[in-house]
C-alpha cells in the first residue's frame, strides 16, 4: 500500500509507542474522516529504530487489531506521513519540531521519560541525559522538545501546542513546567529568548485511556489474516477507548471528537467514541489513574505473585478479583471527585470487564513495570487522605507490599518468573535494602514514591510484605481484608 499522497503533516509526535499507534493515531484518522485537514502525523521514535524503520518499509501502514471476546478486527489508521529516529536523525527531527506547519507536538513517552526530579517534580538537571541536551545535545523527551521550541522562537516565532499524552496528573501542567525549568537552565541569552517564546505555547491537560498489550506473534498472524497483508509492526489492542481533553489549541487541532465508526473502510465492534472537550480534565484524570491504573497495579502484583501471566487471568482469582474490588471502591473511589455526567458504578463495571479480557493476552509483567514511577502517581496522594481522616488503607498498602515483593523481594523469597520479568528503574536501588529488616526496606520503598504518606503506613505495609512472603497472596488478601484499623 502506498502513502497517502493527500496529507501534509501539521502533529509531530515524540514516541512510537504501541499506544500512540493505537490510541491517538486511531482518534485522529476518526477526525480526518469526518473533517479533513493539516493533521498528518510524523512520527519520532527517541531511540530504537525497530518501529521506524518497519514502518517506512511497509509504507507508513500497520494494521490495529481491536480483541475481544467476540473475535477480532483490524483497520489502518494511515495518518503517518513519516518515521524518523531522534537519536539517528537529530536534524530531520528538530526541522519537523520547528516547520511553521507543526502546529502541535504531542508525547507519550511514559512518565519515565519526563526525566522529572522526585523531590521538587520539576526537570531533574542531575539526570546525565539532561546536563547532555543543556550542552547541546538531543537525548531527552524534554530536551528534544526543548531545542525544537528554541528554533521556532529563533526562526517564525509561530504558535505551537505542547500535547502530552502519557499518565501524568495534570501532564500539560507537568510538561509545561519541566520545558521551563529547561529553558531557565540554559545560558542567559537562549534561556530569555525560550522562555519569552514559550508564552505563545500552549500545553493543554488530557487524559487518554486504552489497553494496548504488546505485539506478539499472535498479533502479527491476526493482522495478516484480517488484512491479507503481512505486517512487522500491528498493534493490538481492547475495543474500549477514552480520550478526554483541555480545548487551548494555539494553532487549531483536528476534530477529535468525531467517533471512530468506519475509519478508513475498517469498522469497530462498538465504535470508538469521540474525545471529551471539558475543563474538568482533573476530573477524568483521577478516575483513571486510580480506578483503573491502580487498581490494575494491584492485579499485577498479586497476580504475577500467584504465578499468573496475564490480567486475565489474575482477576479471575477470587482473592484477587476480591481484592481489586475493595482498593477500588474503598480506597480509590473515596478520593475521587467523579466528574459530572459519569455513571461511576457503570464504569467500574466496565474496568473489570476490560480486566476479564482473555483474549486480549495483557501480562502482569507489562502492567507492573515502573512501579517506582506509576505508584509515585498513584500511591501517596489517596493514602495522605485516608490517613488524615484516621482511616488506614489497607488494600494502598497491599498495593506497596506487592509491589516490593516483586521487584525487590526481601532475602530468600522468590517471586517467580512474572515478576522478575517486570522493568523496574529502581532495582538496584531497592535490591540494598532488600536483604535488611523489612521494616527499613518499605521505608525506602516509600522513599522512592515520595515518603511516607502518614504516620502507620509503612507499618502495615511492611506486616503485609511478610504476610505475603511467608504465607502467599491469598493469605495477604485475607489480612488486608480484616477490619480497617485506625493508624
Amino acid at each position: 500500500m502506498a502513502p497517502s499522497t493527500d496529507l501534509s503533516t501539521g502533529i509531530v509526535h515524540i514516541g512510537l509507542s504501541n499506544f500512540h499507534r493505537a490510541h491517538q493515531a486511531v482518534h485522529t484518522a476518526a477526525a480526518l474522516a469526518a473533517e479533513p485537514g493539516p493533521w498528518g502525523v510524523l512520527g519520532i521514535a527517541p531511540r530504537s529504530t525497530a518501529v521506524a524503520d518497519a514502518l517506512v518499509a511497509q509504507d507508513l501502514r500497520y494494521a490495529v487489531v481491536e480483541i475481544s471476546p467476540d473475535g477480532e478486527r483490524a483497520s489502518v489508521p494511515a495518518v503517518h506521513t513519516g518515521a524518523l529516529v531522534a537519536a539517528r536523525d537529530p536534524e530531520p527531527v528538530l526541522t519537523a519540531l520547528a516547520a511553521p506547519d507543526t502546529r502541535i507536538v504531542s508525547l507519550t513517552v511514559t512518565e519515565g521519560g519526563y526525566t522529572i526530579d522526585p523531590r521538587t517534580g520539576g526537570i531533574d538537571l542531575d539526570d546525565p541525559g539532561v546536563r547532555a541536551d543543556l550542552a547541546g545535545t538531543c537525548s531527552t523527551a524534554i530536551g528534544l522538545l526543548a531545542r525544537g521550541l528554541q528554533r521556532r522562537a529563533r526562526g517564525h516565532g509561530a504558535p505551537v501546542t505542547v500535547l502530552s499524552c502519557d499518565n501524568l496528573l495534570a501532564n500539560g501542567e507537568v510538561t509545561q513546567r519541566l520545558v521551563r525549568g529547561f529553558a531557565a537552565a540554559l545560558p542567559a541569552g537562549e534561556r530569555d529568548e525560550l522562555l519569552g517564546y514559550l508564552d505563545t505555547v500552549t500545553f493543554p491537560n488530557s487524559m487518554v485511556d486504552r489497553i494496548v498489550p504488546a505485539t506478539t506473534d499472535a498479533t502479527r498472524a491476526a493482522a495478516a489474516r484480517l488484512t491479507g497483508t503481512a505486517d512487522a509492526v500491528p498493534v493490538p489492542a481492547e475495543p474500549f477507548s477514552m480520550w478526554v481533553l483541555q480545548d487551548a489549541f494555539a494553532a487549531g487541532r483536528p476534530a477529535w471528537e468525531a467517533p471512530g465508526e468506519g475509519i478508513h473502510g475498517a469498522v469497530f465492534t462498538d465504535g470508538i467514541p469521540g474525545a471529551v472537550f471539558t475543563d474538568d480534565v482533573a476530573g477524568y484524570e483521577l478516575l483513571k489513574l486510580r480506578l483503573l491504573n491502580g487498581t490494575h497495579s494491584l492485579i499485577a502484583y498479586l497476580g504475577a505473585l500467584a504465578g499468573e501471566d496475564l490480567i486475565a487471568r489474575s482477576v479471575a482469582r477470587s482473592s484477587i478479583r476480591a481484592a481489586a474490588g475493595r482498593v477500588l471502591h474503598d480506597d480509590y473511589r473515596p478520593t475521587v471527585r467523579v466528574p459530572e455526567g459519569v455513571d461511576v458504578d457503570d464504569y467500574a463495571g466496565q474496568l473489570f470487564t476490560r480486566w476479564s479480557n482473555a483474549a486480549l493476552g495483557h501480562r502482569t509483567r507489562q502492567v507492573g513495570s515502573d512501579g517506582s514511577l506509576k505508584l509515585a502517581q498513584r500511591i501517596p496522594g489517596p493514602a495522605a487522605e485516608h490517613l488524615a481522616s484516621g482511616v488506614l488503607p489497607q488494600h494502598l498498602a497491599l498495593t506497596v507490599a506487592g509491589w516490593l515483593a516483586c521487584v525487590a523481594p526481601p532475602a530468600g523469597f522468590d517471586p517467580g518468573p512474572h515478576a522478575a520479568a517486570m522493568a523496574e528503574p529502581a532495582r538496584e536501588q531497592l535490591a540494598a535494602t532488600a536483604a535488611g529488616p523489612i521494616a527499613a526496606h518499605v521505608r525506602a520503598g516509600l522513599e522512592l514514591l515520595g515518603g511516607e504518606p502518614g504516620a502507620g503506613f509503612a507499618d502495615r505495609t511492611a506486616e503485609l510484605l511478610d504476610v505475603l512472603v511467608r504465607h502467599g497472596v491469598d493469605a495477604a488478601v485475607a489480612e488486608a481484608a480484616g477490619e480497617r484499623r485506625a493508624p
